[in-house]
């Protein structure tokens, strides 16, 4: 436009001729006017719909499409850009709510409490369970506070812990998850709360049914000979008269009454000991000592002691001396007589002993039966030896585990204990 309204005055100041400074000036008018309009046509309205077509989709409508000519150029190849954009931004955004839609569905079904808080603790987030566990609808509580919603105590801390408490909804145990999140830049906390009553009360029926099944098993191995020998015995004290032998009959009769009724004596004794088994009283404890100690209780075949680290431990020494006394002698228990030898062994690890008892024997045959209270493979085992031993382990914070060995026959038991 100035170049034209420039040449327009030069002509109409410098011309000669009225008739050419008009035709001149209409002439270059028209041609200001159709470069105008060809610029109009091929980047003004180009840009402007590729202006439009960002606006719809910073507004989250990807339904647009810039019309591109078939001109190879760069205005051409920012519209097809633009497009593709399009296509990934509405793809993206369909995926988007695909899984929003899912994460929301399985949040409704879930039977954990979900809540979300913002930076002012103010409820932004509550899943069906919440609403469950709070007796109230979403559109009552969503904004309240966490100390108006009685929550605020479970928002301290980190991690996961267990407490009792009650609830409009309900009360129990209850395992209370934390975690932290961010939204928009500002910080958010997610609290999760699930029952743990339930699985408690399952996990305590099952223990009800196993020891149950188990003490029936015991008890009606007892009586069922009892009862059948006192049977007979009444039987035969109806004869009239008693045969010849029915003092030696009465006799023998007796003693497997007598031998049954002790052997059911002992065996609920051994499930007392195993339900009343006292808290250990922690001491210093030499490793060196008390492995030395407990190896040479064992005569039957030769107990080789490896030497580890000077090391000594927290542990009550009446109840370390039994769990190692019942660890080797299992180990001589499963080795042949003369046909092998025990061999104990520790090592240190960061605020851990870890002690190994290595036999060579045949092996475990059912590794998962180990542990089961009064399983046994042994003639005259009691079953209860590595049930105690792990609660011994246990109750001083450690661990007991029994494998078979990789390398030749035998098994190895793991016993890990804390250093401090």
């Amino acid at each position: 436009l100035p170049g034209t309204v420039g040449t327009v005055v030069l002509i109409w100041v410098y011309g000669d001729s009225l008739h050419l400074k008009v035709t001149v000036a209409v002439f270059v008018a028209l041609f200001w006017l159709i470069c105008a309009a060809a610029l109009r046509e091929n980047i003004v309205f180009p840009l402007r719909t590729v202006s439009n077509l960002l606006a719809a989709l910073r507004e989250g409508d990807f339904s647009f499409r810039a019309r591109g000519s078939h001109r190879d150029d760069a205005l051409t190849e920012v519209m097809t850009q633009v497009n593709h954009m399009a296509d990934t931004l509405r793809d993206q955004r369909s995926s988007a709510l695909e899984a929003t839609a899912l994460l929301r569905k399985v949040m409704a079904e879930i039977d954990v409490a979900i809540f979300a808080f913002d930076a002012t603790e103010n409820l932004r987030l509550i899943n069906r369970a919440g609403e469950k566990l709070l007796n109230q609808p979403a559109e009552r509580v969503m904004g309240l506070t966490a100390s108006e919603l009685a929550l605020s105590d479970l928002l301290v801390g980190d991690g996961a812990s267990s407490v009792r408490k009650t609830f409009p909804g309900g009360s129990g145990v209850w395992n209370i998850r934390r975690g932290e999140f961010r939204e928009h830049g500002a910080p958010h906390w997610l609290l999760v709360i699930s029952d743990l009553t339930r699985v408690l009360r399952q996990e305590e029926l099952l223990a009800w049914q196993r020891l149950v099944r188990v003490l029936g098993h015991e008890i009606n191995n007892s009586l069922t000979p009892v009862k059948s020998i006192s049977e007979s015995l009444a039987q035969m004290l109806t004869h009239d008269p008693l045969p010849e032998d029915w003092r030696e009959d009465a006799s023998r009769g007796l003693e497997i009454i007598s031998a049954r009724s002790a052997a059911l004596n002992r065996f609920t004794g051994a499930y007392a000991r195993l339900a009343r088994h006292p808290a250990p009283v922690l001491q210093a404890l030499n490793v060196s000592e008390w492995v030395q100690r407990n190896a040479v209780l064992e005569t039957r075949l030769p107990v080789i002691i490896e030497p580890g680290e000077l090391i000594t431990i927290p542990g009550d020494p009446d109840q370390l001396d039994q769990l190692l006394i019942n660890l080797i002698r299992n180990a001589a228990d499963a080795t042949p007589p003369n046909g092998g030898k025990i061999t104990v062994t520790w090592k240190s690890k960061p605020d851990l002993l870890e002690l190994s008892v290595v036999d060579e024997g045949s092996g475990i045959a059912n590794p998962a039966n180990l542990f089961i209270p009064f399983f046994t493979t042994k003639p005259h085992g009691s079953g209860i030896g590595l049930v105690l031993s792990r609660q011994i382990a246990e109750a001083h914070g450690g661990s007991l585990t029994l494998t078979n060995r990789s390398d030749r026959g035998g098994s190895i038991a793991i016993l890990i204990l804390p250093r401090r």
